[in-house]
């Protein structure tokens, strides 16, 4: 976590006991767009390749979980606590759960993702297939960077 990201974090908590388990990080192709959707509260879930989990040796999100969402810039804008996370096969990821990430139709949703997970899968010398699992997360605002 880089140290605004940090300073943000401690205070936005002050005194009171902090959770243990935070992160900071923007989302993938256009973070300051997705954050702002965050900040207006039209998007409350976010998904990501359960592959790039495995091949990183990176923990999959929980319950537990706050996050620092950084624009491009590497700045934070917001805080959000996960509230849900559920693997799912790409081709049964339900139009409700598109329509939270706050990106448009369940059609332009796809569209958006299949480009992104090809892009990024590809850079790890991996295939995107419609099956592949993904990490679907559900999200709440905790805080707005003033």
């Amino acid at each position: 976590m880089n140290e605004a990201a940090k300073t943000y974090w401690e205070n936005y908590w002050g005194d009171k006991e902090r959770p243990e388990t935070v992160s900071a990080w923007m989302f993938g192709d256009s973070p300051d767009e997705l954050a702002q959707l965050v900040i207006e509260k039209k998007k409350t879930a976010t998904c990501s390749a359960h592959i790039l989990y495995e091949l990183e040796n990176e923990p999959l999100p929980t319950t537990e979980d706050y996050s620092v969402i950084l624009n491009s810039q590497e700045e934070p804008v917001a805080i959000i606590k996960t509230v849900k996370v559920e693997i799912v096969p790409m081709d049964e990821v339900t139009e409700e759960f598109a329509l939270a990430e706050g990106e448009g139709t369940y059609e332009e949703w796809k569209a958006a993702h299949v480009r992104f997970f090809k892009q990024e899968l590809k850079e790890v010398h991996r295939s995107y297939s419609e099956d592949m699992l993904l990490v679907c997360e559900r999200f709440t605002l905790i805080d707005v960077k003033k």
